[in-house]
């Protein structure tokens, strides 16, 4: 089990607050590609809750620099938190690319990926939540890793479905990148349930 600092649970607030700002720009990002309505308003929603995200993990980052005594290791915490925001920033960077190379329709898979994205964020709350419980977390993270794989597969075929019927070059390139932004997007998850991991098997 993880071994608690009463006194500095603060760190456990913090990244519940961050995770549950992640879930809330993964379920914009999916708004957007299900929706396609009102897209420049959309992104901008995004670009606010990844501005938010940002400042939680400055705070994060100031907390971990102010204590001495840390819940578990101050390497995992910054690593952690980092990895959270790699998310968020990758969501971000997908509906960026949309509204400044001003795409038109929704990338092929795309709205598959976000589904994706934001049932990772979800369980990543999840396991953000059993920090203090030890291994009790562990299924979250198994669950993160498995649906990173169903998104390279998603992601392998909606590239494949984009070469075969995108006559247009530019519009191709276009769509291509945000899919594989939508896909690193899931690989960043995968790297903070991977510290998760690390933070139990530290602790037992």
């Amino acid at each position: 089990m993880v071994r608690i600092i009463p006194h500095q649970t603060k760190f456990f607030e913090m990244f519940a607050e961050q995770s549950n700002n992640l879930v809330e720009g993964a379920k914009v990002l999916r708004e957007l590609l299900e929706k396609w309505d009102d897209v420049p308003a959309t992104i901008q929603r995004i670009k606010g809750i990844e501005h938010r995200g940002d400042d939680i993990a400055h705070a994060i980052f100031i907390k971990l620099n102010q204590t001495f005594i840390t819940p578990f290791d101050r390497e995992d915490i910054h690593l952690l938190a980092s990895s959270i925001d790699d998310v968020l920033d990758f969501i971000n960077s997908a509906a960026d690319r949309i509204g400044t190379y001003k795409i038109n329709t929704p990338p092929p898979g795309a709205a598959e990926l976000a589904m994706i994205i934001q049932r990772q964020s979800e369980e990543l709350t999840k396991a953000v939540s059993l920090l203090e419980h030890g291994n009790k977390l562990l299924d979250h993270c198994v669950e993160v890793n498995r649906l990173e794989n169903e998104a390279d597969t998603v992601s392998r075929a909606a590239i494949g479905r984009l070469f075969e019927s995108e006559k247009d070059p530019i519009q191709l390139i276009k769509h291509k990148e945000v899919i594989e932004v939508l896909e690193a997007a899931t690989d960043r998850a995968e790297d903070a349930a991977n510290v998760l991991e690390t933070v139990v098997l530290k602790s037992t």
